[in-house]
């Protein structure tokens, strides 16, 4: 078995929407990123990753390559799940705490769950998306920005 860790953070710029996990979250702003900006599935690719010993996001998708200028953060975990697939290992689960004082995301949970099980090719029941604010606390907590933090489990499959 092997463990992974993730994390990613985005400050907030002019927009209508978030990309959380795959699903277009309404939001008075958007992510100021390179690409989409999806914390959740940034935070999933460098647990994945991580677990898998492949390095972390930054080398296979970097901000200076114009190829992921406003790519779909989708994409990147296609391409991750291929590379840890290749190393012969196995998605046992996948756990995502995001990090948003709003919008408030209760409403979109199960459809990243869908969203990250059809991408990790897991069952839902594989995948736990939650979400906390940080009571006014740091940058999150003065609506400045968004996090997510995303723990994984995968097994050899040799």
């Amino acid at each position: 078995m092997r463990i992974g860790f993730g994390f990613d953070v985005h400050r907030f710029a002019s927009g209508d929407h978030l990309m959380l996990g795959g699903v277009r979250v309404p939001a008075p702003f958007g992510a100021c990123a390179h690409s989409d900006g999806d914390v959740v599935l940034h935070a999933l690719c460098d647990a994945l990753l991580g677990a898998a010993a492949l390095g972390d996001i930054g080398e296979h998708f970097p901000d200076t390559d114009s190829q992921w200028k406003n790519a779909p953060s989708e994409k990147f975990v296609e391409h991750v799940c291929r590379m840890v697939h290749e190393r012969s290992l196995g998605i046992v689960n996948v756990d995502v705490t995001v990090l948003l004082e709003s919008p408030k995301i209760a409403p979109y949970k199960v459809a990243m769950r869908e969203k990250i099980a059809h991408l990790c090719r897991v069952p839902i029941e594989a995948v736990s998306v939650k979400a906390t604010t940080s009571e006014g606390v740091g940058f999150v907590g003065r609506g400045e920005g968004v996090a997510a933090y995303c723990v994984c489990l995968l097994e050899e499959l040799r």
